[in-house]
C-alpha cells in the first residue's frame, strides 16, 4: 500500500493511493497515518480495504508529511562509503547517529527555507524507515518485523552550522523545513528489497546524486537492531539512513543552494519530491 496525508498544514487527512494513482480518503477508516495504525497487524487489516469503496479526493490537494506524530527523527551519518570518501571522512566502525528535530518535518513539495545567516545549505536524498511497533533490544534477524514501511526523506543540511560551529551536527540538520518526508509511506510488504532501490536528486534540472541503497554500509535491519540497543523505537519514529555521493559539500569547488533553486529527488517505488528553496525572512 501507498499511504498518504493530504490537506493544509495541521489539517491533513489520511489517504490511500489507488491503482490509478488517485487519492482515496481514509479518514472514515483510520484517524491518521500514525501511532497504532502503523502496527503491522493494523496495516495488514487496512490492506483488505477496497480502494473503490473510499471517497475519491478531487483536484490536486497539498501532500503533507506521510507520517504524523513522529516522536524521533533519527539520522545515520556517513552510511555510504563513497559519500564518506567525498566528505573526507573514514567509514565509521559503527553507525554514526544524530537527531533531527521533528519541527523540521514538512511535506514533500513544501518550500524549504534557507535559514538566516546560511551560506552552505546542502541537499541529501535518503531512504526513510518508519517504525510500526515498539522495538527494544531486537535482533537483526527480527528487526524487519518492526518496520511499517519506507519513504523518501530529504535530509537538508546547513554545513557551516553542522561542522564549523561548536558542538554536534544537530543544529545544522534541524532548521525549520529541513525534513521533507513523503509523498507516500509505502508499506513494507510492497518493497521487495529495501537494499536495492535506485535514488536520485537534481538541482535546477541537473543531476547531482544518482545512487542506490545497495551501497549502504549498514543496512536497514542492522540499523533497526542497532538503534534498539540504545533507545526504544516507537511507532512513527523515522530513521533516515544516509545519502549516496553527490552532495554540494563534496564538489570541487563546493556548491550550495540559493534562494529560488528547485530541488527534485526520488527513490525507486517510493515517489518523488520537489522543493523550491526560499530565503527565510
Amino acid at each position: 500500500m501507498k499511504l498518504v496525508r493530504f490537506g493544509e498544514p495541521g489539517a491533513e487527512k489520511p489517504g490511500l493511493i489507488d491503482a490509478d494513482g488517485a487519492i482515496r480518503d481514509l479518514s472514515g477508516v483510520i484517524a491518521d497515518v500514525a501511532g497504532e495504525h502503523l502496527h503491522p497487524d493494523a496495516l495488514k487489516a487496512l490492506s483488505q480495504t477496497d480502494p473503490k469503496s473510499l471517497p475519491l479526493v478531487a483536484g490536486n490537494p497539498r501532500i503533507g508529511p506521510c507520517v504524523a506524530g513522529v516522536g524521533k527523527f533519527i539520522c545515520i551519518g556517513l552510511n555510504y562509503a563513497d559519500h564518506a570518501a567525498e566528505s573526507g571522512m573514514a567509514v565509521p566502525p559503527e553507525p554514526v547517529i544524530f537527531m533531527k528535530a521533528t519541527s523540521a518535518i514538512v511535506g514533500p513539495d513544501d518550500d524549504v527555507l534557507i535559514p538566516r545567516g546560511s551560506e552552505k545549505t546542502d541537499w541529501e536524498v535518503e531512504l526513510g524507515v518508519v517504525i510500526g511497533k515498539p522495538a527494544k533490544y531486537v535482533s537483526e534477524a527480527e528487526a524487519m518485523d518492526y518496520v511499517a514501511g519506507y519513504c523518501v526523506a530529504h535530509d537538508v543540511s546547513e554545513r557551516a552550522f553542522q561542522t564549523e560551529r561548536q558542538g554536534q551536527w544537530t543544529k545544522g540538520k534541524s532548521c525549520d523545513t529541513f525534513g521533507p518526508i513523503g509523498p507516500w509511506l509505502v508499506t513494507r510488504d510492497a518493497v521487495s528489497d529495501p537494499q536495492n532501490l535506485g535514488m536520485w536528486l537534481k538541482v535546477n534540472g541537473e543531476t547531482m546524486q544518482d545512487g542506490s541503497t545497495k551501497t549502504m554500509v549498514y543496512g536497514v535491519a542492522h540499523l533497526v537492531s542497532y538503534l534498539s540497543q540504545f533507545m526504544s523505537l516507537l511507532p512513527g519514529d523515522i530513521i533516515s539512513t544516509g545519502t549516496p555521493p553527490g552532495v554540494g559539500m563534496g564538489m570541487k569547488p563546493p556548491r550550495y543552494l540559493r534562494d529560488g533553486d528547485v530541488v527534485e529527488l526520488g527513490i525507486e517505488g517510493l515517489g518523488t519530491q520537489t522543493q523550491t528553496f526560499r530565503a527565510d525572512a
